[in-house]
């Protein structure tokens, strides 16, 4: 029964017996009270033990969850261990699911590979795979914090991003010698600052940074930037969390994103590579996204140009 799993803590998943004695009561171990299944629950934040327990029980191992089975979830988590136990349950790792990653094609780019006739399907996959180690070592010296935001705009340089937004170009010797990421007071640009915001080209395009504000990814900063191209923006959202969106040729086509959070069952299949690749490194996966190949952290913390917008409506103008 749905209820038998009522009120069982995330930690009660780490031991097999109190596991066992709410199975042994009546538990089903096909659904639960909450979001998660069971099984999804017992990988989360269980042990192999415990998941061996729960797969022996369930009508199917595979059973899919948001879109993926548990093995799947294994695999993405990098829980070699529980990975085993679901496959020795019998735990099927060529089943299709999100957008053609079985969980043994998503093992090809981890460390722990399954077994299988499955490959990496184009030369576009393989270079995504070498290029996340290179962009996430790049942008190691970024520190992520609250309150700053980004667009990241393919084939477009400072000079055209600037032209486009018909923003003024802050002469040198107007930029305060220290410009504190996140800080608002004293506010760095005077009341011009929630206008203020830096670009700098980097190899296939450009990055916009505004590093107390929202501003760079506005909506009508995003149309203005990608118009013929794409540009994926971000706001480190205090409240929130990173929130990105997407546009191409000046049309919102992604928005309410979680860039360098979990992928979801709608997602492309390079989307999902992706967030494999880039998970919990957000700036990364929004330069990855539009095919940024920034050398090092420069764009963030020492940028080429630093631009006032004109004073306009930027969600509405």
């Amino acid at each position: 029964m749905t209820d038998g799993w009522r009120g069982f803590p995330s930690t009660g998943w780490q031991s097999v017996d109190a596991v066992r004695r709410r199975l042994d009561a009546g538990a089903d171990p096909n659904t639960g009270p909450f979001w998660m299944t069971p099984l999804r629950s017992a990988v989360e934040f269980g042990t192999a033990e415990v998941v061996a327990e729960v797969a022996a029980r369930v009508d199917d191992v595979d059973q899919l969850d948001d879109g993926r089975s548990a093995l799947w979830q294994a695999v993405y988590e990098g829980k070699a261990d529980i990975a085993r136990a679901l496959l020795a349950a019998g735990a099927d790792p060529s089943r299709p699911m999100m957008s053609g990653w079985s969980p043994a094609r998503l093992s090809l780019v981890t460390g722990n590979v399954i077994p299988s006739g499955e490959v990496l399907t184009d030369d576009e996959e393989e270079r995504a795979v070498r290029e996340c180690g290179r962009l996430t070592l790049a942008l190691k010296g970024f520190r992520h914090y609250d309150g700053y935001s980004i667009a990241c705009v393919a084939g477009v340089d400072a000079e055209e991003a600037t032209r486009r937004l018909n923003a003024t170009v802050v002469p040198t010797a107007e930029v305060p010698p220290e410009v504190p990421a996140g800080d608002w007071w004293p506010a760095p640009f005077g009341e011009d600052t929630e206008r203020a915001l830096s670009v700098t080209d980097v190899p296939g395009g450009c990055v916009l940074v505004q590093p107390w504000y929202f501003n760079a990814q506005t909506p009508v900063v995003m149309k203005l930037l990608s118009a013929g191209t794409v540009a994926y923006g971000m706001y480190a959202n205090p409240k929130s969390g990173n929130q990105g969106n997407i546009h191409r040729d000046g049309q919102t086509v992604g928005r309410d994103l979680h860039p360098g959070g979990g992928p979801g069952e709608r997602d492309s299949t390079f989307e999902v590579l992706l967030a494999y690749l880039y998970a919990h490194k957000a700036v990364a996966y929004c330069c990855a996204y539009v095919g940024l190949r920034p050398k090092n952290d420069k764009a963030f913390t020492d940028p080429d140009r630093w631009l006032l917008l004109p004073d306009i409506d930027f969600w509405r103008s």
